[in-house]
C-alpha cells in the first residue's frame, strides 16, 4: 500500500509535510475540530493525487486529478468538514467523489458516507483506493449528483464539493430536519461557501469563505456546455 513512488519516497517521507500542513494550513487558520484535525494528520493525501504531483500533495493548493477535476485545497476540505459539525454517528451524503480524499476524511469522522460521482473513471479509482485503505463505511456510485442518492435519505449532513448557481432542491429534500448542508454557490469563476441548516420552519443559511470549485454539472446545476 505504501510502496515507494517514482521519486523513491516511501510513506515516511510524507509524514512531516502532512503534520506541517495541519499545523500551518489548518490550525493556524482557525480549524478547531479535533476529529477533523486527527483525520487529516493520519490520512495519506499523497495517495489521492497523480504520482507526478505527489511532492505537492501537502501544499496549500488544489491539484489536478484528471478529467478536468481537482482535489481540493486541504484548508477547504477541513473547513467544509468542520462546518458539518460531525460527531461520529452521522450518515453523510457527498456530492462529487473526485479523488476520494474528502470521502476518506468524512469516513474517519462520520458513521457512514454515501458518495456520488458523475465521472466513471474517477469513481473507479477512488473506490479502489478507499478499499485498499480499509474503508468499509463508504459507498460510491456513478450518478447525477444534483439528484442526490434518495435510497438512503434522509441524511444527517450533505456536502457538495462542486460549485453551482443555487442549492439543488433534491439535495435539500434529502436532508434530515436539523441536518446541515455545505455547498459553494455562485458563478463558474468563483463562489461563496454557504452552510444551510434545515429547520421545521424552513432553512437557515450562513455565508463563509470565498472559494473557487469546479462546476457542479447536472439537472439542477450547470449543463455540460457550461450554461
Amino acid at each position: 500500500m505504501f510502496s515507494k513512488d517514482a521519486n523513491g519516497n516511501g510513506e515516511s517521507a510524507y509524514r512531516q509535510p502532512r503534520l506541517m500542513m495541519v499545523k500551518n494550513q489548518l490550525e493556524a487558520r482557525g480549524i478547531r475540530d479535533k476529529q477533523v484535525l486527527k483525520a487529516m494528520r493520519e490520512l495519506p493525501r499523497h495517495l489521492f493525487v497523480p504520482e507526478a504531483f505527489r511532492l505537492k500533495a501537502y501544499d496549500d493548493s488544489a491539484l489536478p486529478i484528471g478529467e478536468e477535476q481537482t482535489i481540493s485545497q486541504p484548508y477547504m476540505v477541513a473547513v467544509m468538514t468542520e462546518l458539518l459539525e460531525l460527531t461520529g454517528t452521522e450518515k453523510v451524503l457527498e456530492i462529487g467523489t473526485g479523488s476520494g480524499y474528502q470521502t476518506a476524511v468524512l469516513g474517519k469522522v462520520a458513521m457512514q458516507v454515501y458518495s456520488v460521482e458523475r465521472i466513471q473513471k474517477l469513481l473507479v479509482n477512488s473506490r479502489r483506493l478507499l478499499e485498499n485503505l480499509g474503508y468499509t463505511n463508504c459507498a460510491l456510485k456513478v450518478f447525477d449528483g444534483t439528484l442526490g442518492w434518495s435510497d438512503f435519505a434522509p441524511y444527517d449532513a450533505i456536502i457538495i464539493t462542486a460549485g453551482g448557481p443555487e442549492l439543488p432542491k433534491p439535495l435539500l429534500d434529502q436532508l434530515k430536519t436539523g441536518g446541515k448542508l455545505v455547498m459553494p454557490i455562485g458563478g463558474m469563476g468563483g463562489q461563496i461557501l454557504r452552510k444551510f441548516v434545515k429547520t421545521p420552519s424552513g432553512t437557515r443559511e450562513t455565508k463563509h469563505t470565498a472559494c473557487t470549485f469546479v462546476k457542479l454539472v447536472g439537472e439542477y446545476g450547470w449543463k455540460e456546455n457550461g450554461k
